[in-house]
């Protein structure tokens, strides 16, 4: 399971997708999200749908692995398709199926099925943005885009900074994790058998240590930043500065048009 976790995690690459401005591609991941929940129907959805295929497929990230990210997350899906299925009351009053307070209608797996397909879209869209871009350009790319706050006196390059390397850290937990769990059972530790209370306290001796690496890790990257001079964005430059090019352009206006015909048809309810 803990393989199937690719959140935080940079494939590098040459594509147009990899080559796109950071703050592009950050802007257009947001405006997707809320694209997704203006969608109203099959044809809208499809479109979006055919539309993240396009950006899989140009991007060259494996459609196996853009899969497997969704593994860790399927128990909240399914748990929310239970929810809608059982609890969307009928418009009609009609019920497929109904036993005490739970029901079934049409429109419980409606919203239901529209409900996982908006989950599973999100997460695909939000995991191509780290797997198409490197921490220092998503860092660079947030800053930029929150620049305008620090007239308010906001840390706007401390907090970018932040959600750069807590993205960059995840997998690194993750391997320092799955080494824990192989060491503990070469000890004896057994994690799968026993109640849930006995598989939680099962849990500690993994837990401890992992804590133990992570403030480890937090103190040697503090120091190793303290060794480079790093003062935060007082007086700061950057190699590669960032720029709009044509690549950019020709993706926000493929990205509108596309965005403009889910809106239009989620209107119609398509």
């Amino acid at each position: 399971m803990l393989k199937d976790i690719t959140i935080g995690q940079f494939f590098p690459g040459d594509s147009a997708v990899h080559r796109l401005d950071p703050r592009v591609k950050i802007v257009l991941t947001v405006v997707f999200i809320i694209a997704l929940f203006l969608a109203g129907g099959p044809v809208s959805y499809a479109v979006v749908i055919a539309f993240l295929a396009v950006v899989i497929g140009i991007s060259g990230i494996s459609p196996r692995l853009v899969v497997r990210g969704l593994r860790p997350v399927l128990f909240i899906i399914a748990f929310t398709a239970v929810l809608n299925l059982f609890y969307t009351p009928s418009a009609t009053g009609e019920y497929l199926w109904q036993w005490g307070f739970l029901h079934i209608s049409w429109e419980g797996v409606k919203v239901a099925f529209f409900m996982v397909l908006r989950l599973m879209l999100l997460i695909i869209a939000t995991s191509m943005l780290t797997y198409t871009t490197s921490p220092i350009q998503l860092t660079d790319g947030l800053e930029r885009l929150l620049s305008p706050l620090k007239k308010l006196h906001a840390p706007v390059h401390e907090l970018s900074m932040m959600m750069s390397i807590a993205l960059r850290f995840i997998p690194t937990l993750i391997e320092e994790t799955e080494k824990i769990i192989s060491a503990q059972k070469a000890r004896g530790a057994d994690f799968d058998s026993g109640n849930l209370i006995q598989r939680a306290r099962a849990m500690i001796p993994i837990l401890v240590p992992l804590f133990i690496s992570a403030f480890r890790r937090a103190d040697e990257l503090a120091t190793a930043m303290e060794c480079r001079l790093y003062r935060g964005d007082v007086g700061r430059t950057r190699m590669k500065q960032l720029h709009i090019e044509r690549v950019d352009i020709c993706a926000c206006v493929i990205f509108a048009v596309v965005i403009g015909a889910v809106i239009a048809l989620g209107r119609y309810g398509l």
